[in-house]
């Protein structure tokens, strides 16, 4: 059901963006990050401009790319990308003890692949709340594929300030998600809001781990990089993450880097020293040809002007991104299971 040719990738880059508009929110999108001098604050304080720039001009590449779910996962020996995925998803609803007829949300839910996934396993009600209209209309139409438009939906919304009622929630999840948010006690506290009292949240946060060295060039340019190539504000350690959520109110039930006992490492899809013809178009290999197809789409017009720069920026990405891995100064799935209290 996820976009998988040439013509599908090409005909989703930008988004809602205006065709004639792409390369000029290139320009607006770079501009704002430290690799081209961009400074923190402006992208906190224009987050969801620079955020929302960035899922117009990726999501066509990340669905090209991995299908419908956008994210890494622990990973065993013999297991496939694609299973590890699913796992990691079943995990959080394990975790989360889900239920059939909870009421469940997710939080920055991209098109939709874990939201269906986890209310497939689950048998409950998931709300997608997104803030890019361009993924929800995709996510809407994979729900409508999927036949599960009846029980799950998206909301287009800011996850700062969530058009939810207090207290609405059985349970709320976020899959490298919330890592977009220009404050994360901002943040965790509408999740808390929106969560009923006894009831759990459950994360995997992209965060720098206690190896970081801010001191150290190789280790800025290699975070800069991420945070260019991901449409992040800035990435934050794993105390401040945990700190956050505990000056949201939430009683922490238990934390952990789940990458720091991964058999297989996280990033080895995008790792340019290994090859797997199963998820071939994350290889360097594959990322070789794609972006030498999206020139040549953009050189015969069925790829708007700036295309190729958008794929330049995720290579740049994915490079720093196993660069902090194996360095393990970086990590995409520090997770933590939280519980807002039944009395405040």
């Amino acid at each position: 059901m996820s976009k998988s040719g040439a013509l599908d990738l090409a005909s989703g880059l930008g988004g809602k963006i205006d065709k004639e508009e792409v390369k000029s929110a290139v320009d607006e999108y770079e501009k704002y990050h430290g690799y081209y001098g961009g400074k923190e604050e402006a992208r906190k304080s224009n987050y969801t401009d620079m955020v929302n720039k960035y899922y117009d001009l990726a999501t066509s590449f990340y669905e090209y790319g991995w299908g419908e779910s956008f994210h890494f996962a622990h990973r065993w020996n013999g297991e496939s990308l694609r299973e590890s995925i699913k796992r990691h998803e079943h995990f959080l609803a394990l975790q989360l003890g889900l239920k059939p007829g909870m009421k469940v949300l997710d939080v920055g839910c991209g098109i939709g692949g874990p939201l269906r996934e986890i209310a497939r396993f689950s048998s409950t009600s998931v709300t997608g709340l997104n803030n890019n209209e361009y993924q929800i209309t995709r996510g809407k139409e994979l729900n409508r594929l999927a036949g599960i438009s009846g029980t799950c939906d998206f909301v287009k919304e800011d996850f700062m300030k969530m058009p939810f009622d207090d207290n609405t929630f059985d349970a709320v999840y976020a899959i490298e998600a919330t890592c977009h948010a220009p404050d994360p006690v901002g943040c965790y506290k509408e999740i808390y809001r929106v969560l009923k009292p006894g009831q759990c949240f459950a994360v995997y946060e992209w965060c720098i781990t206690d190896h970081y060295d801010p001191n150290n060039a190789t280790h800025k340019r290699i975070k800069d990089e991420i945070e260019l190539g991901n449409g992040l504000p800035d990435i934050r350690s794993t105390r401040q993450c945990l700190q956050a959520v505990k000056d949201a109110g939430f009683e922490v039930v238990w934390d952990k880097d789940l990458a720091e006992d991964s058999p297989l490492p996280w990033y080895l899809p995008l790792d340019p020293s290994r090859f797997s013809l199963s998820s071939f178009r994350l290889t360097s290999v594959g990322r070789m040809i794609t972006r030498t197809m999206v020139k040549a789409l953009e050189y015969v017009g069925l790829a708007p002007q700036g295309s190729e720069r958008v794929s330049n920026f995720l290579e740049k990405a994915a490079e720093g991104l196993v660069e902090g891995g194996k360095k393990e100064i970086f990590t995409p799935m520090y997770f933590f299971l939280v519980r807002k209290p039944l009395s405040e």
